[in-house]
C-alpha cells in the first residue's frame, strides 16, 4: 500500500514512540559532530528534542508554544541546515489536532517522521523518508507493536554502533524483528487492518477520500455553529484525525459529554494538556458513524444556542 522500495527495512518493535524519541538519537547522533533538528509543533513532538539532549547537540527550527500549538509554521518560516543529523517532525499532532498539509526538509537530510496517528490514512511519498516510526493504536490496531520504516542508506550513518544491544536497529534488522518475543497478537490485528484497506476500502487513495469527507463533516458543523463551537487550531493547520474544539459556554461541557454519551458517543473528551472536546477520526470510524456526530452537534447547537 505504500509502496516501500527494497532498500528500505520493515521492522515491527515495542516501547511506542516513546522508545523511538531516544533510540533514533542513540543509533544516529551519539557520537555525531552533527546536529539533530526538530519542528515542535504540539504535545508529542514536544518531547522528542528532550530526549535526543542526551545524545547530542540539538536545534529546535520552530516551536509553536507561544500560540498554544493552534497553528503550523510555514514552509518559508523554517530555516534548514544542510549538514543536520537528521530532520524530526511529527505529521499529525492528535492533542491539538494539527496536520501537515506539506513535507518539510531538504532533500540532501535525512527526514525522520512520527506516522503515529496519521500512517495508513493517505498515501505517502515514503523516498522522502529515511525513518518513518507509528506505534499501532490509532489506524494500525491495538497497542502494543510500533511500525518502523527505515531506509538503508540512513542506516550507513550510524552514528554509534556500540550501543546496548536491544536499542541498536541493526539487531531487529539481522533478527527480522525477532530478538525478543513480539507482540503476535497486536502483529495479526495489523495484519487484518491491512488486508481491511486492500479488500474492504480499496487501498489509501480510497482511505483518503473517506477521511476527507468525514473531516469535512465535522469542521464545517462546527464552523456553521459559531456561537457554540470553536476549534482549537487555525484552518490551514487542522487535521483530518482529531478534531479539538471547546464549547463557547465551557458550563455546557458537562451537559454535552452527558448527552453525548446517552447517544451512544462516547471519548469526546479532549485531551487533559488542554482541555476541551476531541473528536478522533481513524480509520476504523466510517462515514455512517460521522453522519451521526455530525446530527448530534448539530442538534446540540440548536438546543443550546
Amino acid at each position: 500500500m505504500l509502496s516501500i522500495p527494497d532498500d528500505y527495512h520493515i521492522l515491527l518493535l515495542q516501547g511506542g514512540s516513546s522508545l523511538q524519541f531516544s533510540m533514533i538519537p542513540m543509533n544516529f547522533l551519539r557520537d555525531s559532530n552533527k546536529i539533530a533538528e526538530f519542528i515542535v509543533s504540539g504535545y508529542w513532538s514536544q518531547k522528542a528534542p528532550i530526549e535526543a539532549k542526551y545524545e547530542g547537540q540539538i536545534n529546535v527550527l520552530w516551536d509553536g508554544k507561544d500560540t498554544n500549538y493552534t497553528k503550523l509554521p510555514k514552509l518559508n518560516n523554517l530555516s534548514f541546515s544542510e549538514n543536520a543529523a537528521y530532520l524530526h517532525y511529527v505529521s499529525n499532532e492528535t492533542v491539538e489536532g494539527l496536520e501537515f498539509s506539506f513535507v518539510p526538509g531538504l532533500d540532501n537530510v535525512p527526514l525522520v517522521c512520527d506516522m503515529a496517528s496519521d500512517i495508513l490514512s493517505k498515501p505517502i511519498d515514503i523516498d522522502r523518508y529515511s525513518l518513518i516510526y507509528a506505534h499501532a493504536q490509532k489506524n494500525l490496531g491495538p497497542a502494543g507493536v510500533t511500525l518502523v520504516i527505515v531506509k538503508n542508506h540512513f542506516l550507513e550513518k550510524l552514528s554509534n554502533k556500540n550501543l546496548p544491544t536491544y536499542f541498536n536497529y541493526l539487531t531487529h534488522i539481522n533478527s527480522n524483528s525477532i530478538y525478543n518475543t513480539p507482540p503476535v497478537f497486536a502483529i495479526y490485528v495489523m495484519l487484518l487492518v491491512t488486508r481491511w484497506l486492500i479488500n474492504d476500502i480499496g487501498g489509501l487513495k480510497n482511505m483518503a477520500k473517506i477521511n476527507e469527507m468525514k473531516a469535512s463533516l465535522i469542521y464545517s458543523t462546527l464552523d456553521n455553529n459559531p456561537d457554540i463551537y470553536a476549534p482549537y487550531v487555525e484552518d490551514n493547520s487542522r487535521s483530518k484525525m482529531n478534531v479539538s474544539f471547546f464549547l463557547r459556554n465551557k458550563n455546557l461541557q458537562d451537559n454535552f459529554l452527558r448527552l453525548a454519551k446517552h447517544e451512544g458517543f462516547y471519548g469526546l473528551e479532549g485531551h487533559r494538556s488542554i482541555g476541551g472536546l476531541r473528536a478522533s477520526l481513524y480509520n476504523a470510524v466510517n462515514l455512517d458513524s460521522t453522519k451521526l456526530l455530525s446530527e448530534f452537534l448539530e442538534n446540540f447547537a440548536k438546543k443550546f444556542s
